[in-house]
């Protein structure tokens, strides 16, 4: 549901954003803060000291344990004192406190996902001082453990640091200079002894938006795991709520999001009414093998499905989600009362004759100040403002949102101001590229890391989520994206497997071409390789990415090692019958 804009739209944001930065013509003055602490609101310019470093603060946040000046050079630049401390990787402890992808069919709006936005901010990597040749290994590489950024390894008489999250990936063939986008940087020979101490030089010329954090053991991550049920997906794909039972998923699931109410006059609305509550299921096809009927105010169709799911399997809570690539165009006019919005949506939600099927609400809007299918210019504050008065009305019950992945798009609105009112996010990493750029390079469309060749740097899921937590959004309140589906092109060539290879157009698919449910992948084209935590398949002149369960393992691996709040998906009908996917990220969780 990203697609990227025109290079004129990046510019114009990218002026808007030093606008921003810049309002009120002069530069913040300088305060001297003294030593750094955590827990501190920092202004820009404002100067911090840090074991005899003083340090000169780059953007305005509040400082966290874990997020200490020489740890975090996106937030601070060295201004004087010793450039020779060595390096520490704190343990971090976080404080506990949208989607999607597309099936279109003729009777819905077409829900494609489209890419994020091309971040335009800097992309500098701090330079790490080598090791001496000859200094001490650091501790052996292994293959199964998982490594976050600054980690050190050593590998056949080398030294390595990681550049950012990693598991599986030999230092040895895997590595390259910062920047490179290889998750392993060489810092030189090294021989049996003590683990050695290497020295990192910050060069700040710019955020890098990636803070390196050593989880804490055993910590793990939430357990939420989030599936999106569309409602068009009764028609063509003839997947309807029983298939969530008949596969397996029914009791792995912890909430349900159903997509999509439409946003219209400032208010929340039906979409498709027969889809909803009016459609007929007989006793063979109902959850519970009973039969709907025609009497006069009798609940029908998916409402009816979803409240009998919920009889049988209490486990699941289910959301009613809004907005979505096609249905998005009117959160604008949405935004300018928040309040008789959020009422609108509340009496929605809450009618009589389905009252009781959801537990809450979840707005996809694509994308607040920013631009989707249409442009939104309501302003930075449009969100959080809409977000809290949702909170409002709403009040214990769940209130979601699906944010972005693009820097740009993240940057476009206060998602972290916005964070206290809602019980979680569901960021959509996934989309960032694919065949809405018809001639390629073809590049993974779920990265969760970047890779040698990225066609767009910081274009991953690792660069979405540190980016959030910069914002000061608790870990727990992030749930990361994984796509049921695959994007693809054809007309490549098979060098490097296809990677990074131009192509003639996107690949045919079943609903949208350049995009195929997994289901049908697995066995059409199935995986010939990996790249950065996701697979790819070269088949017949078609290169396709997508997630698999052994990829959605290293996935969830991932999430617990960031303690995130769980993961979700877009969405059911690109499962196996059996669920694979689900229960990948079950066993996983």
């Amino acid at each position: 549901m990203r697609r990227l804009q025109h290079v004129t739209l990046v510019l114009f944001m990218l002026m808007n954003l030093v606008f921003v930065t810049s309002s009120a013509g002069a530069a913040p003055l300088a305060a001297d803060r003294g030593p750094w602490a955590p827990n501190v609101s920092y202004a820009v310019n404002d100067t911090v000291t840090y074991n005899g470093v003083t340090y000169r603060c780059l953007q305005a946040h509040t400082s966290q344990v874990g997020w200490e000046p020489p740890i975090v050079p996106a937030l601070w630049q060295v201004v004087s004192g010793p450039t020779n401390t060595p390096t520490r990787t704190p343990t971090r402890t976080n404080t506990p406190s949208g989607p999607t992808a597309t099936a279109t069919r003729s009777q819905t709006p077409t829900r494609t996902p489209t890419r994020t936005n091309t971040p335009t901010g800097p992309t500098n990597t701090p330079t790490r001082t080598p090791t001496a040749a000859g200094g001490s290994c650091w501790p052996a590489w292994n293959a199964t453990t998982v490594y976050t950024g600054g980690s050190q390894v050593s590998r056949d008489g080398q030294n390595y640091q990681a550049a950012y999250w990693t598991q599986g990936n030999d230092p040895a063939t895997s590595s390259g200079p910062p920047g490179s986008g290889q998750p392993w940087i060489p810092m030189g020979p090294c021989s049996g002894g003590p683990t050695a101490t290497t020295t990192r030089t910050n060069t700040p010329a710019g955020p890098t938006f990636t803070p390196t954090r050593t989880p804490t053991p055993g910590s793990g991550g939430g357990a939420k795991i989030l599936g999106y049920f569309v409602e068009w997906g009764v028609y063509d794909r003839n997947y309807h709520v029983k298939n969530i039972v008949t596969s397996g998923s029914a009791s792995k699931l912890t909430h349900i999001n159903y997509a999509f109410g439409t946003v219209a006059n400032g208010q929340c609305g039906i979409y498709d009414s027969y889809a909803d509550y009016d459609k007929f299921y007989d006793a063979a096809a109902s959850v519970d093998g009973v039969s709907d009927t025609w009497d006069t105010g009798a609940l029908r169709g998916n409402f009816n499905q979803l409240r009998k799911l919920k009889q049988l399997y209490p486990n699941i809570k289910i959301l009613w989600s809004f907005g979505g690539w096609t249905l998005s165009g009117g959160f604008t006019q949405a935004a300018s009362n928040p309040t008789a919005f959020a009422n609108s949506c509340y009496n929605l939600i809450h009618d009589p004759r389905w009252n009781g099927v959801f537990d809450g609400i979840d707005i996809d809007w694509e994308y607040p100040n920013a631009c989707g299918l249409t442009c939104d210019s309501s302003g930075p504050a449009a969100f959080k403002n809409l977000m809290q008065a949702l909170r409002a009305r709403f009040g214990s019950e769940l209130v979601t949102a699906a944010v972005p992945a693009g820097f740009a798009n993240i940057n476009a609105a206060d998602y972290g101001g916005a964070a206290q009112y809602v019980d979680w996010y569901n960021v959509m990493t996934y989309d960032f590229f694919g065949a809405f750029d018809a001639d390629g390079p073809t590049a993974p469309h779920s990265p969760l890391t970047s890779y040698t060749g990225i066609p767009q740097p910081n274009f991953y899921s690792d660069y979405a989520i540190q980016l959030y937590k910069q914002k000061g959004i608790p870990a727990s309140k992030l749930l990361l994206g994984i796509g049921f589906y695959g994007r693809g092109w054809t007309g490549v060539s098979s060098t490097n497997g296809g990677l990074n290879q131009p192509a003639s157009g996107p690949a045919p698919g079943l609903y949208e071409q350049g995009s195929q449910d997994y289901k049908l992948l697995a066995t059409q084209c199935p995986p010939t390789g990996t790249v950065a935590g996701t697979s790819y398949a070269y088949c017949g002149g078609q290169w396709w990415s997508y997630d698999t369960p052994s990829t959605i393992a290293g996935k969830m691996s991932y999430k617990n090692s960031q303690s995130l709040g769980g993961a979700f998906f877009w969405e059911l009908s690109g499962d196996t019958s059996n669920g694979s996917l689900i229960t990948a990220l079950y066993n996983n969780r």
